[in-house]
């Protein structure tokens, strides 16, 4: 019932919060109330981008590894897996940097009126004659192929300048 949300929402806070004590009191109040490990799995999986980000780019793959682990033996076995996950997740670092970014840039597109802006001539493939005489690809710079940094534009010429990092949190 209600349980099953309050509870995954008192963990996340919790490793939010960098407490993981209580942490771990919440995983094991949800594991042996007989919660599906692989639900907690999934919400690790998200908290680790959404909560931990940049901060730790490491917790992205501790919870995927977490997933899989309790996917391969399941419970019991498995409960010490997501422990040591919600442990390290408590005691990371958080960024919410990308996070919030995204959300700017979903916001950016909900917000435009008319036809979206079309992807840049230079930035499109010209896998055909046609395409490369109509200027697909045409000044594009391989990055790769350069020692110094390269200047070009990535973003369509009316969002020219836009920055969805601004206001960075810590």
């Amino acid at each position: 019932g209600e349980e099953h949300y309050n509870c995954i929402s008192a963990l996340h806070k919790s490793m939010r919060g960098s407490d993981e004590n209580a942490s771990l009191y919440w995983l094991a109040r949800m594991l042996e109330g007989g919660e599906d490990p692989l639900y907690v799995a999934r919400r690790l999986v998200r908290f680790a981008s959404e909560d931990i980000g940049l901060a730790d780019p490491l917790a992205l793959t501790q919870a995927v590894a977490a997933y899989q682990g309790c996917h391969f033996i399941g419970m019991p076995e498995c409960e010490v897996i997501l422990a040591q996950c919600v442990v390290y997740f408590a005691r990371a670092p958080k960024s919410i940097e990308v996070y919030r970014a995204y959300g700017k840039v979903k916001e950016c597109l909900r917000m435009h009126t008319g036809p979206l802006p079309p992807v840049p001539l230079h930035l499109r493939n010209a896998p055909t004659r046609l395409m490369k005489n109509l200027g697909y690809g045409k000044g594009y710079k391989y990055n790769p192929m350069y020692k110094e940094p390269v200047e070009q534009d990535y973003l369509p010429e009316e969002l020219k300048g836009i920055d969805f990092f601004k206001e960075r949190e810590t």
